[in-house]
């Protein structure tokens, strides 16, 4: 009985490890993923890019919604003076402004149905205490107007050209 304490003590410290590891490294792993696969699809840096609408086929990174019209911007503060200026249109129904980090958590979001909404993100190491800082110095932002219809996604489309999502370097 003694000879199986030593391999079965390697065996529960290895998947202690290998749990600890995936917890702790799939979120990156994941987000940079998805990362690469927005800049593939021509998402841009520190700016909105509003994408077609959701079909089965152009679905690739999580299972969006058709009825909602989504609209991204990555961001990279590099700098720790780095700031991320978004401004969110205003939008009569439903609408949603959320801030991804690169470790996939949603640090910060504002739903501004009927209204506009102006947030300044500063990068993790910045000295100023005034904005919300990004936990990681890369992310998305991503804002969502309900729009069942053709029409209204069209309609979403007009109002996404008064967001926002700028780089403010001091």
């Amino acid at each position: 009985m003694t000879r199986w304490l030593g391999p079965l003590l390697v065996l529960v410290v290895s998947a202690l490890v290998a749990h600890w590891a995936t917890l702790s490294l799939a979120p990156g792993v994941i987000m940079d993923r998805a990362l690469s696969a927005l800049e593939d699809r021509g998402v841009a840096m520190h700016a909105f890019t509003a994408p077609q609408r959701i079909t089965p086929k152009s679905q690739q990174v999580v299972r969006s919604s058709p009825d909602l019209f989504y609209s991204l911007c990555r961001y990279d503060l590099e700098d720790p003076d780095d700031r991320l200026s978004v401004t969110m249109a205003q939008w009569p129904d439903y609408q949603s402004l959320s801030f991804f980090d690169a470790e996939t958590n949603n640090f910060l979001t504002s739903r501004g149905t009927g209204r506009s909404i102006a947030i300044e993100i500063a990068a993790p190491d910045a000295a100023s205490q005034e904005v919300t800082k990004s936990p990681t110095q890369r992310g998305v932002v991503l804002i969502r107007r309900l729009a069942p219809t053709q029409e209204l996604f069209n309609a979403a489309k007009a109002a996404s050209a008064g967001d926002a999502c700028e780089l403010l370097t001091r």
